[in-house]
């Protein structure tokens, strides 16, 4: 991922969180079975807000900083090499527990 690249989207307090997320979209064309790899990171002292895994089952891949997903009201870590399995129907939020450092995490979406 190139850093200077900027990214695809800014969300602001995405789903009633705090802080943006940046989001750059890794998938350059069709890959199915897979709809979305999405590289982002999460400002610090951050949180993506809950919301359901309404289309796609996913995997959140942790790459750098200190975080955690909570998955329908259970606790998991997110850090580099962490991975966290969302299956569809499923409610997921984000906390970035760092005061100074972004949470940079990968999001990997596919049809069931």
């Amino acid at each position: 991922m190139d850093p200077t690249r900027p990214p695809h989207l800014i969300h602001t307090d995405l789903f009633g969180g705090r802080g943006q997320v940046l989001v750059w979209s890794l998938l350059a064309g069709p890959a199915e079975p897979f709809t979305a790899v999405l590289s982002c990171e999460l400002a610090p002292n951050g949180t993506v807000g809950s919301h359901v895994q309404q289309e796609f089952p996913e995997i959140v891949i942790g790459t750098a900083g200190d975080g955690i997903a909570i998955v329908d009201g259970t606790e998991l870590p997110l850090r580099d090499g962490d991975v966290v399995s969302l299956p569809r129907g499923s409610v997921l939020s984000i906390v970035n527990r760092s005061e100074t450092e972004p949470l940079h995490y990968l999001i990997v979406k596919a049809r069931a």
